[in-house]
């Protein structure tokens, strides 16, 4: 029976935990009820708005971004500019050279051109001179030549 006591004295102690257990969530229900913030469009509408202000800002920039981006890729060059002027003097330089070599070509051909005559121009007054010195032999060269183109 002793057992039987504390058992009982066991759960009559239980029970009123968990009666001040229930009536302590009871309170607590009531103030949560009390304490709940009622969501209003308003506040929605704030939130929202600030959002899809940073969201344009964000665009604004990526814009600006791709804008430049843009920019760049129009003024952009598959040749550097430093290769076309090399290209442009080198090609100068080329062409400076073949107007000299052909200049001095020409004067050469020019040169050998007038030797050769005043070789030809002394070989005709030796030509000359011989024939003057010797004219009976100038006169059988000139029936020589005469025979030699009816003959033909």
């Amino acid at each position: 029976m002793k057992k039987l006591d504390e058992i009982m004295e066991l759960m009559a102690d239980e029970m009123k935990d968990f009666k001040t257990a229930v009536l302590e969530l009871q309170k607590l229900s009531e103030q949560l009820e009390k304490m709940s913030i009622p969501i209003s469009t308003e506040a929605l509408e704030k939130n929202l708005n600030t959002f899809l202000q940073k969201q344009e800002i964000e665009k604004g920039k990526t814009d600006e971004i791709l804008k430049e981006i843009d920019r760049k890729l129009k003024r952009a060059r598959i040749i550097p500019n430093y290769l076309l002027i090399l290209f442009g003097i080198s090609g100068i330089i080329a062409l400076g050279f073949v107007g000299y070599f052909g200049y001095t070509s020409k004067e050469k051909v020019e040169d050998n051109f007038e030797v050769y005559r005043t070789i030809m121009e002394s070989q005709n007054t030796q030509y000359e001179d011989y024939f003057a010195a010797y004219p009976k032999i100038h006169q059988a060269y000139c029936e020589w030549i005469q025979g030699g183109y009816q003959g033909l």
